[in-house]
């Protein structure tokens, strides 16, 4: 359960930095609350989900998951320019988190 709790907050993570982008210096009502309400859950759900797991393996996750669905995000509805190094580079990141997450698995 503590890992469905970082993976949610990570998925968080994404909502609060394209609402961070939407509110143009945080002059935008609406993606400022979107910012602050994703934000919130999203450090609440890691906070509770590092009371039962690894710090590095967790962060990282979280991390991951929001820097990897920010960009394909910003790339797929915010016209963020798309190539063939960006979508490498965001595999490399998650293969980073999973290998991470494998290096501290105790045998």
């Amino acid at each position: 359960m503590p890992w469905v709790l970082v993976v949610i907050a990570g998925f968080l993570e994404t909502g609060f930095a394209v609402c961070l982008k939407l509110s143009h210096g945080f002059t935008r009502f609406w993606p400022v609350v979107g910012f602050a309400l994703f934000g919130a859950g999203s450090f609440g759900l890691l906070t509770a989900g590092l009371k039962h797991l690894q710090v590095g393996p967790a962060y990282a996750v979280w991390t991951g998951i929001g820097a990897a669905g920010t960009a394909i995000y910003g790339m797929v509805w915010l016209g963020d320019t798309v190539s063939v190094l960006k979508i490498v580079s965001i595999g490399l990141v998650l293969a980073g988190v999973v290998g991470l997450q494998l290096s501290g698995l105790e045998h």
